[in-house]
């Protein structure tokens, strides 16, 4: 695997590939990698003749008082499994490479609707970073394919939604969540948990399953399932933040559809953990 840390360098690099005629697709990551990043290099193997993820902790995308600067950064452990799992090219910049000092703020990238209520109210402003950094990165690397993770449901809505608008030639490919055994989502904030938290925190995905099945069954009481799940969730020891129930396009739910998404965000000790569920009615 070839680490590059330059946008020169790394266009240069990249400029030999497309003259070969090879296909690339990007893997975005801020590092501290688990099984669902390599899951997610996996997937992204299978559309492309090269892989190249990055490794960059946005600092755009973190709120005051969030845990920028205590984020997990383990660098040359994520470098042994990006190479274990057959990853071609890291890019792994700094700070002022991505955002270079000029006159006032950095031009700011905004994508309006999908990026409102769920976590864009209780995180202001994280999805504006999140869009410029990833407009940024597709810029850097030009891809043919991006990979990303269905765990952050609406940070997937989000970035399909920059790559119609703003027309980019780019596939965006969604990949199922990956979890533990006992159901938790894998994060890297996963890390946060002591053991006796960890112990709780299948609770969440196991709130969402109970609550899909009710859904499935034909409760349509949308506000009542979401106020029974939210009070599970604290019964649990979380500090539930939202349990929503939305179509799958992020707008309301309609009684009479047959598919909605349930997504979740709730704290437990010092780690915020989301999730989401995607319901189809019984037949």
């Amino acid at each position: 695997m070839k680490t590059l840390t330059l946008v020169t360098d790394l266009r240069k690099e990249l400029q030999q590939l497309r003259s070969e005629g090879l296909t690339l697709a990007l893997v975005p990551t801020m590092g501290n990698l688990h099984q669902g990043h390599l899951r997610l290099i996996e997937e992204a193997r299978r559309h492309a003749d090269r892989v190249i993820t990055s490794i960059f902790v946005n600092p755009l995308q973190f709120g005051p008082g969030e845990d920028f600067d205590s984020y997990p950064r383990t660098l040359e452990a994520d470098c042994e499994k990006l190479t274990a799992a057959g990853c071609d090219y890291l890019f792994n910049p700094g700070v002022e490479e991505v955002y270079p000092k000029t006159q006032g703020e950095p031009t700011r990238v905004v994508v309006p609707g999908v990026s409102e209520g769920l976590c864009g109210h209780k995180r202001p402003g994280h999805f504006d970073g999140v869009a410029t950094v990833v407009t940024k990165l597709f810029n850097f690397v030009q891809p043919d394919v991006a990979c990303f993770g269905q765990k952050d449901y609406q940070q997937l809505a989000v970035i399909r939604k920059l790559v119609v608008d703003l027309a980019f030639p780019i596939k965006i490919v969604g990949v199922p969540t990956h979890r533990s055994p006992d159901g938790l989502a894998l994060s890297s904030r996963n890390a946060y948990l002591t053991a006796d938290e960890r112990r709780k925190a299948s609770g969440l995905y196991a709130t969402l399953k109970a609550t899909g099945q009710k859904l499935a069954a034909g409760n349509t009481h949308f506000h009542e399932l979401s106020h029974q799940a939210r009070a599970r969730l604290a019964e649990l020891g979380f500090s539930p933040e939202y349990v929503e129930i939305r179509s799958p396009d992020l707008g309301p739910p309609q009684q009479n559809a047959n598919q909605w998404v349930l997504l979740a965000a709730a704290r437990l000790g010092k780690a915020r953990l989301i999730d989401n569920l995607v319901v189809h009615r019984d037949e």
